[in-house]
């Protein structure tokens, strides 16, 4: 056992961030941390890597760690002057340097491309230790982890299996609680009715007929006190049977009603952005030569390539509209940047949006709820937003303006993997065009029908989704890699076909006729 944790509370201030009763982890744990963002899954990590002291509890560390961690660290001065994704990739490397029997490492593919994140995915599946991974990167949690551990309202609760495996155990457990729910209400409903029945039949007892005289009148009411006796302990009876009802709390539920955009311009064109011998260079480095690109109206197209190819540059060509990139002359274009310098702090998230929208308050609320706002968050200022919900604000702003067209650079940065859900589900249902930069696989596979890679300082066009494209790149490489096998079976067998024409004697001449044979059954193969 590497780690233990018992009867463990961490505090901010008055508010109680973890509550974990037991926890254990294992040689060969590959764990998942999730939660919605503020959860407190950072903290949780910073714990058992001993970086801060919880309030009460015990944790016991009992082998060796490294921690990839979120914070900038210290650099020398070279070190200093590296790219995001560059001291990323030199925080891995050091991290599994130490050769380590555990890894923490928290959110490890931010500021990664692409291709660097396969090459962590690999080094994380093939570490013998365990693995404790914060990650919104839902194919990452799917390839690595064979437990997920989900912390909601202080609590840590424990699935076994990966993401997909938790994310169905999760559904499971929503559907459960929603008929809990309907089950308690209906429970509940008809002791109060048993209740009400029960004070009507005591009110008719009290209650004597108008044709009798007085005397009468109290003789009834004196006879009717054995049974209103009976009905009081009745009625006490059932108001303490709903008193120690298991009562069962309200699921959230999400709206998941669709949105139907409307757009005050519509765009005829075939094509909404062409660009044709698009250069590009930054004093001696190229980063585009005579390369050529279309943006059919209506697609959704991912914009790929290695951190530093130009995706960004390439994407503030087409907003500043550049000479050799033609945009559709009816296209209004929503821009999504990674500065996230759209709204305004001193207003609330529905101020922010009222201000450009082109659809009525209710419309723009019901965006938010489907966006993960709760009804009192609309009116939050902005200056009090975390990351990750100043990404959807931004995002709600734009989508809900007049554009047409979203240009999208990495919206998924800040958001955890719930939130990440609701803004799959809301662009799933945008009918307008978009062009998007994103490192998420996933998100990339859930929303792009089209690919551009900018490679080689060209750009390379792929008509279909994301595991289409990897399957044609491996297929390319397998293509290459037979290509080379055959060349050498191929000089093999002229050699062979040397030896049986002018045999030495060392040949045996029947064996290589079966050494010939089996080389022509390998070269058909391929």
């Amino acid at each position: 056992m590497y780690l233990e944790i018992r009867n463990l509370k961490k505090w901010f201030k008055d508010k109680l961030i973890l509550n974990i009763e037991n926890l254990k982890i294992y040689s060969g744990d590959k764990i998942g941390v999730v939660g919605v963002n503020g959860a407190g899954k950072s903290t949780f990590l910073n714990i058992i890597s001993e970086k801060i002291k919880p309030e009460e509890g015990i944790l016991k560390v009992s082998t060796s760690y490294s921690y990839i961690t979120q914070l900038n660290e210290e650099y020398s001065d070279g070190e200093e002057k590296l790219s995001g994704g560059e001291k990323t990739k030199l925080k891995i490397e050091n991290s599994f340097k130490k050769k380590a029997n555990m890894l923490i490492a928290d959110e490890p593919t931010a500021n990664l491309d692409i291709n660097a994140v396969v090459k962590l995915e690999k080094q994380l599946i093939n570490f013998n230790g365990a693995i404790i991974l914060v990650s919104h990167d839902r194919k990452l949690l799917d390839r690595v982890c064979n437990k997920i551990i989900e912390i909601e309202n202080g609590k840590v609760t424990e699935y076994k299996g990966n993401f997909t495996e938790f994310y169905k155990q999760k559904s499971l457990e929503m559907k459960r609680k929603e008929i809990e729910y309907i089950s308690y209400l209906k429970e509940k409903k008809r002791l109060e009715e048993s209740i009400q029945n029960i004070e009507n039949k005591t009110k008719s007892i009290n209650r004597a007929p108008k044709r009798m005289g007085n005397s009468e009148a109290r003789l009834h009411k004196m006879g009717g006190q054995k049974e209103k006796a009976s009905l009081d302990r009745r009625r006490k009876s059932i108001e303490t049977r709903i008193k120690h009802l298991n009562v069962k709390e309200k699921p959230i539920k999400l709206e998941k009603s669709k949105i139907d955009f409307v757009y005050s311009k519509k765009i005829y064109s075939k094509i909404i952005i062409k660009g044709n011998n698009i250069n590009k260079r930054f004093g001696k480095k190229i980063i585009l030569e005579n390369a050529d690109f279309n943006i059919l109206n209506g697609s959704k197209v991912a914009l790929l390539g290695s951190n530093g190819s130009g995706k960004t540059t390439l994407i503030k060509m087409i907003i500043n509209s550049q000479t050799d990139i033609v945009v559709s002359e009816n296209a209004r274009i929503g821009y999504f940047s990674q500065e996230l310098d759209l709204l305004s702090k001193d207003k609330t998230i529905l101020n922010n949006i009222m201000e450009s929208s082109v659809y009525d308050e209710n419309f723009v609320r019901l965006t938010l709820a489907r966006l993960l706002f709760k009804k009192e968050d609309v009116y939050k200022k902005v200056s009090e937003l975390s990351g990750g919900e100043r990404v959807k604000a931004s995002f709600a702003k734009i989508i809900l303006s007049e554009s047409n067209m979203l240009i999208l650079d990495e919206p998924t940065n800040y958001l955890d993997i719930y939130s990440m859900n609701a803004l799959e589900e809301v662009l799933k249902d945008y009918t307008g065009t978009i062009l998007f930069v994103s490192h998420d696989r996933k998100f990339v596979e859930k929303i792009a029908d089209s690919i551009i890679v900018i490679k080689n300082n060209k750009l390379e066009q792929f008509n279909g989704v994301y595991s289409e494209y990897i399957k044609k790149k491996n297929d390319k490489k397998e293509d290459i890699s037979n290509r080379d096998k055959k060349i050498i079976l191929e000089n093999k067998l002229a050699e062979i076909v040397g030896r049986i024409s002018a045999p030495s004697k060392k040949d045996n001449v029947e064996e290589l006729d079966k050494e010939y044979n089996s080389i022509l059954e390998k070269i058909k193969k391929l």
